[in-house]
């Protein structure tokens, strides 16, 4: 189990390490002609780097099972902050998704997906077998999962908001609900999902334009940069697209850049280690102590996975635009700073199973004694 979490460690460090490359080249000429610095953005996203990994060891270091006594009040604390985003968030590109405190902005949506893991899992695992009763164990579950989603659609964030609902409804699956009470609530949501697509006009324009492709600049520019590697890539820092080519080249369209830099082996070595991530993080969650972390240690490793196929897919014009960034490797703070969070609690999961299954060998020699 130990090295199950140390694997997750290497990896989380290493797509920092891939994201502090990408990004120094992929806003270098942006950088340099709002700021006129070329490395004034690389540097900001440095320091967020720095504190990410300070995150990811604060989170590595605190029992996991402490989440429980405290998760009901920080659920509750993150569904009154995006209820108050809806009031006082900055409006970015059509939607107010950000609060500005000044010296610091975040975006709660972030926060929103993992607190809702968490009180899943703690929910679930209360619950225990009433999690198959539609009264007693799905539907209550399902009203926080709506909650969450419907207040992240309604910013207006549809991809986000299903995108949660959406990996909720597998989480509630993997606890053991009845699959039939998951894929019903699914169809009704997907239904649910366009009607809303269907009142935004922001999200009319992206399945137009996904359904078009040549109107969508961007998406044009980030197939032209994904081609243009070749097998091995023009190299880091020689990217064409980053010169105000291809539009959020440094955040949401940053695997783009990964493809012309690094080129299509480049590109499948990245998938791979998000794909390698998922695998070990089910290897935590199979063998962690209790129902809560195996719950928890899934529903990360799944969400990080899902965010990052989700990003890769639109960079590639397989998936409609979200405006979702790229898990470790995007611009950004809070997406660094809780994905990193986010990885520590699953590297503790697998940290206190290893010293759960060592008391437990000691425990026949003690008792001999």
């Amino acid at each position: 189990m130990k090295k199950a979490s140390v694997g997750i460690f290497i990896l989380s460090i290493l797509l920092l390490a891939i994201g502090l490359i990408i990004v120094m080249s992929a806003s270098s000429t942006f950088s340099e002609t709002k700021f006129d610095s070329t490395f004034r953005m690389f540097g900001s996203h440095v320091a967020k780097v720095a504190i990410g990994i300070i995150c990811l060891l604060a989170c590595t270091f605190i029992d996991y099972r402490l989440y429980k006594k405290i998760i009901k009040v920080g659920f509750l604390a993150t569904v009154v902050l995006l209820v108050i985003t809806l009031f006082i968030a900055s409006n970015v590109k059509g939607a107010g998704r950000w609060i500005h405190l000044g010296f610091f902005t975040f975006q709660p949506s972030d926060i929103a997906k993992y607190a809702l893991i968490m009180y899943l899992a703690a929910l679930i695992e209360r619950k225990g077998d009433d999690i198959k009763d539609l009264k007693k164990g799905f539907l209550p579950c399902l009203v926080w999962i709506l909650l969450v989603a419907g207040l992240v659609i309604i910013q207006p964030n549809v991809s986000n908001g299903a995108l949660i609902l959406g990996i909720s409804l597998i989480v509630l699956f993997v606890g053991n609900a009845q699959w039939k009470h998951v894929a019903i609530t699914g169809v009704i949501g997907i239904a649910c999902i366009a009607l809303v697509i269907l009142v935004y006009p922001h999200a009319r324009a992206r399945i137009s334009s996904f359904i078009s492709p040549e109107n969508n600049h961007q998406v044009q520019q980030a197939i032209i940069g994904l081609g243009s590697g070749g097998l091995q890539g023009v190299g880091v820092g020689h990217s064409r697209q980053n010169n105000l080519f291809l539009p959020e080249s440094y955040g949401d369209f940053i695997f783009a850049i990964c493809g012309e830099e690094l080129g299509f082996i480049g590109s499948i070595l990245i998938m791979s280690l998000f794909v390698l991530f998922f695998f070990l993080g089910l290897v935590i969650a199979k063998k962690a102590p209790d129902k809560f972390g195996q719950i928890l240690a899934f529903g990360i490793s799944f969400t990080i996975l899902v965010y990052a196929c989700v990003n890769m897919a639109v960079a590639s014009g397989a998936f409609p635009t979200t405006g979702l960034p790229l898990p470790f490797i995007s611009y950004g703070g809070t997406s660094t700073f809780v994905v990193c969070g986010a990885t520590g609690i699953l590297i503790n999961i697998g940290i206190v199973n290893s010293a759960v299954l060592k008391a437990r060998a000691a425990q026949p020699a003690g008792a001999m004694r």
